[in-house]
């Protein structure tokens, strides 16, 4: 059993952010493998080297899916239109980036005023929007990742084998995919029985209703209204917008002109040092993630991209530091009495 995965810890995928030679790394390595298993013959793979990799180990928990679909539908337009919104309060907070460029071999650091960026996709350009960095464009994609990523299940977005060493001839590949013949596997159930795993997966998390939030739980109805004024107060919401229309448009009926009160502005951002993992997903660097959506709060156990806390209060406190985005926000929230941090507590877990 890795040393991460514990009886009551949050459950964990592992990266390592250099290979064995000091090369970028990045990827998902398997947990466990089919080595003495039923079926697994005289294959004999490896688990990764954990434990010696302790200092070169970042860890992900998965990241909620209720109301996905609407984020899904949310248009690239109006991503970018809030981006655009209350520049002062976002330069005043120096919400921005600091990028280092190379010139003529010398390394100078230029500020440009950036309210957020968000991760493109690189083939269409258009702006991706799931996972921890916004890695993956669509929930079709994200579902297609899982399974063989989390699973180690092939499938038509991903079909080759992450480890080939063991091959099975009695199992198809790509392990998963469009069923051509419905009618051979029991009583058939047209459209659905055509469609792959995948195709299942994403059309479950696209109709996922979003969380409800509560009017009084906790801390009584006052308390959660007053903790929602702080939280604009001092500025929270400039990232983790309240929310976004979706497109009126969408083929989708359910999803068309909704509101996703998300509490996200769908961009990247420099977290600072405090939650930086070295790992560069599309154009999201080590230290920049995307603004993870707050509905949902209250039914969480586990907080950051890593599941290090379940503390909401040391989880506010990770995103301070040099080079975070959010640094004027959190001196800002640390200049509130304690009873209105408690109110700005009780709205986030009322969420």
């Amino acid at each position: 059993m890795p040393f991460f995965i514990t009886e009551n810890g949050p459950t964990r995928e592992a990266r390592f952010p250099k290979t064995s030679t000091g090369t970028p790394d990045g990827g998902v390595h398997d947990l466990f493998t089919i080595t003495g298993a039923a079926g697994a013959g005289t294959c004999q793979l490896n688990q990764p080297a954990f434990e010696a990799n302790r200092k070169n180990v970042i860890f992900r928990i998965p990241t909620p899916v209720f109301g996905a679909g609407l984020i899904e539908q949310i248009r690239d337009t109006d991503i970018l239109a809030n981006l655009g919104t209350e520049k002062p309060a976002k330069q005043r907070l120096q919400i921005r980036y600091k990028l280092n460029i190379v010139v003529s071999g010398n390394t100078h650091t230029e500020q440009v005023r950036v309210e957020g960026v968000p991760n493109d996709n690189g083939n269409d350009g258009t702006i991706a929007r799931f996972g921890w960095k916004a890695q993956n464009k669509s929930l079709l994609l994200f579902a297609g990742e899982a399974y063989n990523v989390e699973m180690g299940i092939s499938n038509e977005l991903f079909q080759t084998e992450r480890e080939e060493l063991c091959p099975n001839t009695a199992v198809l590949m790509p392990n998963d995919g469009t069923n051509t013949n419905p009618d051979q596997i029991g009583t058939p159930d047209p459209p659905f029985d055509v469609l792959s795993d995948i195709e299942h997966f994403a059309a479950f998390m696209r109709f996922l209703a979003p969380p409800t939030p509560s009017d009084t739980e906790p801390g009584g109805s006052a308390s959660i209204l007053k903790g929602k004024a702080l939280f604009t107060q001092v500025g929270c919401h400039l990232c983790h917008t309240p929310s976004l229309p979706t497109d009126p448009n969408s083929r989708v009926a359910a999803l068309a002109k909704q509101t996703a009160n998300l509490y996200s502005d769908l961009a990247l951002h420099q977290m600072g040092k405090n939650l930086e993992d070295g790992i560069s997903q599309g154009e999201a660097l080590g230290n920049e993630f995307r603004t993870a959506p707050l509905w949902g709060l209250g039914q969480r156990y586990f907080f950051l991209h890593d599941g290090r806390t379940s503390d909401l209060l040391v989880a506010i406190q990770e995103h301070r530091g040099v080079g975070s985005e959010a640094d004027g926000v959190i001196k800002q929230f640390d200049r509130l009495s304690e009873t209105d941090k408690q109110d700005l507590l009780n709205f986030l877990r009322s969420l």
